[in-house]
C-alpha cells in the first residue's frame, strides 16, 4: 500500500491502470548455464537432441540454396561447409587462405583474401562474388587469444588482444554483412547467422566464471558481437532478413584444445556434430525468432 502511495506521489501509473506492455518474447526455459550439469542432465534424460543429433537433424532446408560461410577453411567452419555440401547446398567460402581439406571438396567456390578485421579486404573479397542472391550467410570467422590467462590480480591483462578480438568477433560479422548487403547479395528471405558463443552471456558469467575473471577479451568480444547481432536483426527485419546468434556448442577444435582436459565432462563433440547442430538451427531461424541467442547443443535460448 505504501509503495502504491509513493508511486502515486511520483506520478507513476499502476500497470493495471494503463495499457499492458507485452514482452517482445517470453521463453518457457533457458539452456542450463552450468555446462557440466547440462551434459550430465542430458545423459540422465537420454536427451536425443543433445546426445544424437543424427536422429533429429534436418538439413533439407538448404538443398539447392546458395550459402556463404566465412572462415570455412578449417575447424568448425570447414565442418559446416562439408555438412552443407552433403545436404546439397551451393556453397561459397570466404577465408584468408584455402586449405587442402577445403580444396579437396567438390562443388565449393572459394574466395581467398578475406580478413574480417579489414574494411578494404572485406569489400574487395565480396566484390569478386557474382551478384546472385545469397540465401544464407554464416558469419563463422573468429579469433581466440591463446596467450596467458588475463587477470587483473596477476597483472596479465592484454588490452591489445582484447581490441583485436573485438575487431574480429564483433565488428567482423558486421563488416561482412554490410558488404554483402551493399553488393545486393542479401534479399527478402535471406538469413544471416552469426556464430557467437555462450561466453557472450553476461548472466552466465555468474555461473561459469563464479569467483574469477579470465578471458576478458573473449567474453567482451562475444557480448559485443551479440548486441551487434540484435541491432542488426532489428534493422533488417523490415526487409524480411532474419538474423540468428548461435552458440555452436563445445567443439573439439584447435581453438578449444587448451581446454581438452574438460572436453569429456562438458560433452565436447567433434566438429562434424557441431556442424549438424548449427545447420539444423538455421532451418528454425525465421522473422519470428530473429535476434534470438540460441544454444545449438540443445536448441534452447541463452539469456543475455
Amino acid at each position: 500500500r505504501r509503495l502504491g502511495s509513493i508511486a502515486k506521489q511520483l506520478g507513476v501509473r499502476s500497470m493495471s491502470s494503463g495499457p499492458k506492455l507485452t514482452p517482445r518474447r517470453q521463453h518457457p526455459a533457458y539452456s542450463e548455464p552450468d555446462q557440466v550439469a547440462r551434459f550430465a542432465s542430458a545423459q540422465a534424460e537420454q536427451n536425443t537432441r543433445v546426445l544424437n543429433i543424427d536422429a533429429v537433424v534436418d538439413t533439407s532446408h538448404v538443398r539447392g540454396k546458395r550459402v556463404a560461410v566465412t572462415g570455412g577453411n578449417r575447424g568448425l567452419g570447414l565442418a559446416i561447409v562439408k555438412e552443407l555440401v552433403a545436404a546439397g547446398a551451393k556453397v561459397l567460402v570466404l577465408c584468408r587462405k584455402t586449405s587442402d581439406d577445403l580444396s579437396g571438396l567438390g562443388g565449393v567456390d572459394v574466395v581467398e583474401g578475406l580478413d574480417v578485421s579489414s574494411d578494404d579486404a572485406v569489400t574487395a573479397a565480396v566484390a569478386t562474388i557474382a551478384v546472385e542472391p545469397i540465401d544464407v550467410l554464416i558469419n563463422n570467422a573468429g579469433y581466440f587469444y591463446s596467450g596467458p590467462e588475463e587477470s587483473v590480480l596477476k597483472g596479465t591483462m592484454n588490452f591489445a588482444e582484447q581490441l583485436k578480438q573485438m575487431d574480429v568477433c564483433a565488428s567482423g560479422p558486421l563488416r561482412v554483412t554490410n558488404a554483402m548487403y551493399a553488393r545486393g547479395l542479401l534479399h527478402a528471405g535471406s538469413k544471416v547467422v552469426i556464430i557467437t558463443s555462450q561466453a557472450g552471456s553476461a548472466e552466465w558469467r555468474f555461473t561459469q566464471n563464479a569467483g574469477k575473471g579470465g578471458d576478458y577479451g573473449h567474453h567482451m568480444s562475444r557480448a559485443a558481437c551479440n548486441i551487434a547481432g540484435v541491432l542488426l536483426s532489428e534493422e533488417l527485419k523490415g526487409h524480411e532478413i532474419a538474423v540468428g546468434l548461435f552458440h555452436p556448442g563445445f567443439n573439439r577444435t584447435s581453438m578449444t584444445k587448451r581446454y581438452e582436459d574438460i572436453w569429456d565432462i562438458e560433452g565436447a563433440v567433434e566438429p562434424s556434430v557441431g556442424a549438424k547442430r548449427v545447420v539444423h538451427e538455421v532451418g528454425k531461424l525465421s522473422l519470428e525468432t530473429t535476434g534470438g541467442f540460441i544454444n545449438c547443443e540443445d536448441g534452447l535460448p541463452i539469456p543475455w
